[in-house]
């Protein structure tokens, strides 16, 4: 495994919420998400929302976006690596981890008969690098510092998770639905259990937790926080992954962005004191 330091567990961790759906008093919220996240001794970025939200709101509460250990970027859509190029202006040179595919062309079709519209990053690779980005991608867990992983590619275990199938991907002239091997999720190993954060989770979060799990060999479960990708989802998958947070005995969910309404609802009544929706400007401290 590439990089691989002495495990440590941080004594403190702060997660910020930079970009969500939902606004507060003070922070303007747009469709995405970007998640600060700080330990004893790192400062990452974990997506960097659809626009302008990300370095606004880090203003607003006071977080300043320089010195960066790295930016982790959970997939290739717009609305998860929009900010990118204007974070890159204060950050300076970084580097940032994600999968081969997410510069994939990446569109969605979703009414019937209509042209489908691109979804995927709004920048060319190298006008990235340019501006400062130094890529590190891998289809594997890669270790961002002694207590940070990502979970990699993560495999479909389950019955009732399944990709959305009007989201396609573009590979060789040939149009598809995607599968979105990009989807990756980051791993806090903590001494309370793992603390595990997704973007959006197209690829289940019950998979991804599962996936954690099989990873670390760490079966509690401290914190899951981010997109569950509900809003579209049956009922059926709804009420399993409810009852599967439950079972974790997590003592916090967040979930915001593409969850949707209807599961945050759920959620609530099922975990009740556990759970708390996403907000702009939020800051949890773990």
């Amino acid at each position: 495994m590439p990089n691989q330091r002495k495990k440590t567990q941080p004594m403190k961790i702060e997660v910020s919420v930079l970009t969500d759906n939902i606004a507060s008093s003070r922070c303007p919220g747009e469709w995405g998400l970007s998640f600060l996240i700080e330990t004893d001794d790192e400062k990452l970025l974990f997506d960097t929302g659809k626009s302008f939200t990300a370095l606004h709101n880090a203003a607003t509460i006071g977080k300043n976006l320089a010195g960066l250990s790295a930016i982790v970027l959970s997939h290739g859509h717009y609305d998860h690596t929009g900010g990118l190029r204007n974070i890159l202006k204060q950050t300076g040179r970084v580097k940032i981890i994600g999968h081969p595919d997410i510069f994939n062309p990446k569109y969605a079709h979703r009414q019937p008969g209509s042209a489908p519209y691109y979804i995927g990053i709004p920048f060319s690779r190298p006008l990235l690098e340019k501006a400062g980005a130094e890529f590190v991608l891998t289809r594997e867990s890669y270790p961002v510092s002694s207590s940070i992983t990502t979970t990699g590619e993560i495999p479909m275990t389950n019955s009732f998770e399944h990709t959305d199938k009007n989201l396609h991907e573009v590979t060789g002239g040939n149009d598809y639905p995607d599968p979105l091997l990009d989807d990756l999720a980051l791993i806090i190993d903590t001494a309370s259990g793992l603390v595990i954060i997704s973007g959006c989770c197209h690829r289940g979060i019950v998979n991804t937790i599962n996936h954690a799990i099989k990873l670390t060999g760490q079966k509690r479960i401290y914190a899951v926080m981010g997109g569950f990708h509900l809003h579209n989802a049956s009922q059926e998958q709804v009420t399993k992954t409810v009852e599967f947070l439950k079972q974790t005995g997590a003592a916090r969910v967040n979930a915001g962005h593409c969850t949707g309404f209807k599961a945050l609802c759920a959620l609530h009544q099922g975990l009740g004191e556990a759970f708390t929706p996403l907000t702009a400007g939020a800051i949890f401290e773990l």
